[in-house]
């Protein structure tokens, strides 16, 4: 049981309530709503019906069936519909959230993570204007030389690594040698 305890602990040590709060507003101006009053940002989110609404506001259509009632099972598949959905939007694999992680509130900090890798998959589609959530990702800044300039490289020796003037470590001892003993 202890370990149990450390381990929730440590999850609940990685969350940053001020992120949630991003995350929440970013939410509530991408949908125009706010979420229920008086009401926890895990549970508003629990039920996966603000995440389904959110990535169909983002990509129109890309949730087609959202479960409004139903037990848990249906709320489950509301966030298994969302992780889909934003795959194919762009968020990277590893950094969406385990349905576990929401519905059983076992890492919110990992939800939360997921959001803002939401928000910067926004600024790789055009068609989305805004608001964003989370730093531009940087883009690809690919160089073409020339066969003349490649070769013109090869024949300049890069000091990147410094230069040692012909310096070695010969001869160094820091500390006592290491002594093997053979046959005891």
């Amino acid at each position: 049981m202890a370990l149990e305890r450390q381990v929730r602990a440590k999850i609940a040590g990685k969350r940053d309530l001020e992120k949630d709060k991003e995350a929440q507003y970013w939410i509530e101006e991408v949908l125009g709503e706010k979420f229920p009053a008086g009401v926890l940002y895990e549970d508003a989110l629990r039920d996966g019906l603000i995440l389904c609404k959110l990535i169909n506001k983002l990509e129109p259509g890309a949730v087609s069936k959202i479960n409004t009632s139903g037990g848990q099972f249906k709320m489950m598949e509301n966030i298994n519909l969302f992780q889909q959905a934003i795959k194919k939007y762009g968020v990277p694999d590893l950094d969406v959230f385990q349905t576990v992680d929401l519905y059983e509130k076992k890492d919110i900090a990992q939800v939360t993570s997921t959001i803002f890798a939401l928000g910067r998959a926004c600024y790789k589609h055009p068609q989305f204007q805004g608001p964003f959530l989370g730093p531009k990702p940087a883009d690809e800044c690919k160089r073409n030389f020339t066969e003349e300039q490649l070769n013109a490289g090869q024949a300049i020796i890069g000091l990147q690594a410094g230069t040692n003037k012909g310096a070695t470590q010969a001869g160094q001892n820091i500390g006592a040698g290491r002594k093997i003993i053979l046959g005891k």
